[in-house]
């Protein structure tokens, strides 16, 4: 049968059909929850089915349960099959393209007649772009840049994607018999924001076990090679994965060595050789003797080192840092104590302020701040500020029940062209914690843009700027800016930049961390949450702080609340004497 990813694939694809169809948003949105309800399931769609809950399912009625019943039992959707005959696939790959929304892609296809992105690209190049009414030369200039920047993202799936994925691959081998242990290595295992193969490692006393049972894993869509320690893979999301099976005793070199980086292992090979040794995947080797480490921890002790988390093996200054002893002590998810941005059904969030109050208590957190969108952000349901005033009231009504969690009332203010804010001054100071962002016109030019930022930087009632670059990994390249001067900007008004822990932004990334910490600037490790399991993603935020060497003391939303809003009152204070 069908997995949920597979369905939940199709409805997007039915979704983004609509869309370019001119269909009613209502249509559109409706097969978009039902592919973000099912992708987000713990339970495999085929068991709710056989339980005759499927309408259980939040966004699936009748008319969805009908189809999801199709899918499951044909392997097809006669509706997705027929709506593909009537608009070209490549006009839907367009969507992919940063900027290009459902009616400029049908306007694409239907004015210009043209049906892939190759075709796009050829006629913005010709000038042709600009023949439309409402197109100019800039939409022009801009859609030649996203382009390209698609074009280089291609090959290469976002770590988000690739980690669910390597989950339930790992879980299944686990159970395989005689796997002692598994990983993911490679960038996988040091988190890079983005992925373009995948390597799993088992140690196994039975190897041929588990390469069974990753051929017959359900996620398996082909198996390209097979051998007795060493199979590869495609999935069913058509991406490759590797697995190589370890003798026990050689884990931890193997590890080590799949790990990476390729420069990270290349000086950790010198320093062998300094110390007299050879190091290979397999062992550490001194003439004819052979070294082996059943641990990592082994393999860098043997080197004179201590062990180097996987995020920091870049080759970036953690082995010198190792060899100092002045390797930082890495922020960890338990660190998080606050969640500094998070959405509700007032704006574009999916369940209400009690409901994300009980996730985030659940999520272990000690108090939160709701930032619904302002009103300017129509498309996300923005609130005029009497809607604000009414939540706020909310909150309070909530914290007066509450014992063990705190909600802050916030706001996430939008920058408007000029760099004022949505919502006028008096009303941000009636806030608790206020937090600045860019959606729009993050192509308008790098000096724009930049000056846009430093006015929100600059606002003494901006707590926090947020997604800093907005970028959508894979989808949209990051706004022009010119992140020095924001990043110290930030520093001298002592305002928070924010690393969100969404999967497809991952923004502060993590090259502007280490820049950050370097000038001093405040951070804050953030969901974004839009839905209560997005409290999850949080793991995702704290790997890309790790990446940028940032630790415990480095991340605000590690405080607990007395010095947090103290801090907040005292910077209030401050920026507005």
């Amino acid at each position: 049968m069908m997995t949920n990813n597979e369905i939940a694939e199709i409805f997007i694809r039915v979704a983004e059909i609509l869309a370019i169809q001119g269909e009613p948003s209502r249509r559109v949105r409706a097969y978009e929850r039902a592919a973000e309800s099912i992708a987000g399931l713990e339970r495999e769609v085929a068991d709710i089915w056989h339980d005759g809950t499927l309408t259980d399912i939040p966004g699936i009625g009748d008319v969805l349960a009908e189809k999801i019943v199709e899918m499951l039992t044909t392997g097809r959707l006669a509706f997705h099959e027929r709506l593909q005959q009537e608009v070209p696939p490549g006009v839907v790959a367009m969507l992919r393209i940063s900027g290009v929304g459902p009616r400029s892609a049908a306007r694409f296809w239907k004015e210009l007649g043209v049906t892939t992105i190759e075709e796009l690209e050829e006629a913005a190049r010709a000038g042709r772009i600009r023949e439309l009414s409402r197109m100019g030369t800039r939409t022009e200039t801009n859609l030649i840049e996203a382009i390209e920047a698609l074009h280089r993202w291609e090959g290469r799936v976002p770590l988000g994607r690739a980690w669910y994925l390597v989950q339930v691959m790992l879980d299944a081998l686990r159970r395989a018999e005689g796997v002692e242990d598994v990983a993911a290595a490679g960038s996988v295992r040091r988190m890079r924001d983005t992925v373009h193969d995948i390597d799993l490692l088992v140690a196994a006393s039975d190897p041929a076990a588990a390469i069974e049972r990753f051929a017959q894993l359900p996620i398996t869509a082909e198996v390209l090679l097979s051998g007795p320690t060493k199979s590869t893979v495609r999935t069913t999301d058509g991406l490759q994965v590797d697995l190589r099976a370890i003798e026990p005793a050689r884990w931890g070199t193997a590890l080590q060595y799949f790990t990476g980086s390729q420069a990270h292992n290349v000086h950790l090979r010198h320093l062998a050789k300094q110390a007299g040794y050879s190091l290979s995947e397999y062992a550490l080797k001194r003439g004819d003797d052979e070294v082996l480490c059943g641990l990592e921890e082994e393999v860098y002790r043997r080197l004179g080192l201590p062990w180097i988390p996987p995020e920091l093996r870049e080759d970036a200054g953690e082995i010198e840092a190792a060899l100092s002893g002045t390797l930082p002590h890495l922020v960890a998810r338990g660190d998080l104590r606050g969640d500094l941005q998070m959405h509700t059904t007032r704006s574009d969030g999916h369940q209400t302020l009690e409901e994300m109050a009980e996730a985030a208590r659940a999520a272990g957190l000690q108090y939160i701040v709701i930032t619904d969108h302002t009103e300017s952000m129509a498309v996300a349901g923005g609130q005029t500020v009497e809607e604000l005033l009414e939540q706020r009231a909310e909150i309070e009504g909530l914290n007066a029940r509450s014992t063990d969690l705190t909600v802050l009332a916030g706001a996430e203010v939008e920058i408007r062209a000029d760099g004022t804010l949505d919502y006028p001054d008096p009303v941000l100071a009636e806030l608790d914690f206020v937090v600045a962002s860019l959606h729009t016109g993050l192509r308008a030019g790098r000096e724009r843009t930049t000056q846009r930022m430093l006015a929100a930087i600059r606002n003494p009632h901006v707590d926090m700027i947020a997604h800093p670059t907005g970028r959508l990994i894979g989808r949209r390249e990051g706004a022009d800016l010119d992140m020095e001067a924001v990043l110290q900007a930030a520093a001298e008004m002592d305002t928070i930049v924010e690393i969100n822990a969404h999967p497809d932004r991952l923004d502060l990334p993590d090259r502007y961390v280490r820049r950050a910490l370097q000038l001093g600037v405040r951070l804050a490790i953030n969901s974004d949450a839009h839905d209560v399991r997005d409290f999850d993603h949080l793991f995702f935020g704290v790997a890309t702080a790790r990446r940028g060497w940032a630790t415990a003391e480095d991340v605000v939303n590690t405080w607990d609340l007395e010095k947090f809003t103290s801090w907040l009152a005292q910077r209030g204070t401050s920026a507005l004497s």
